[in-house]
């Protein structure tokens, strides 16, 4: 089964989840502004996908932390596991998680290769 990680109120979200549904695609959704999400997790993503995938430096959320904060957050991988927990928007979204891989933004011809 699929697994996705994201925020409910996300536009990208949104289009995920309506083509998985019109797929025909099972999946758990993981909101992880409700639910938070583990440094086991995101340690996973950014160890198999790395973290310019990962992390979203062009929301809000990354431009609202100071200089400082972003130095501090990109200096090692545990301050990024620790950002990243703890502004969990800073989280690139969707996550999906398939049986073999992670699919990290909407993309619509990956999510259609899934079928």
């Amino acid at each position: 089964m699929l697994k996705i990680y994201g925020i409910k109120n996300c536009s990208s979200m949104k289009k995920a989840f309506d083509l998985l549904t019109e797929l025909g695609l099972a999946y758990e959704f993981h909101d992880y502004k409700k639910q938070g999400i583990d440094a086991e997790t995101v340690k996973k993503w950014l160890d198999e996908v790395g973290q310019d995938l990962i992390l979203n430096k062009k929301g809000t959320t990354w431009r609202k932390l100071s200089e400082q904060e972003q130095q501090t957050a990109l200096a090692s991988q545990t301050n990024l596991i620790s950002a990243l927990t703890t502004h969990s928007s800073l989280i690139k979204r969707p996550v999906l998680e398939t049986a073999s891989s992670y699919i990290v933004g909407f993309d619509e011809n990956a999510y259609r290769a899934l079928k």
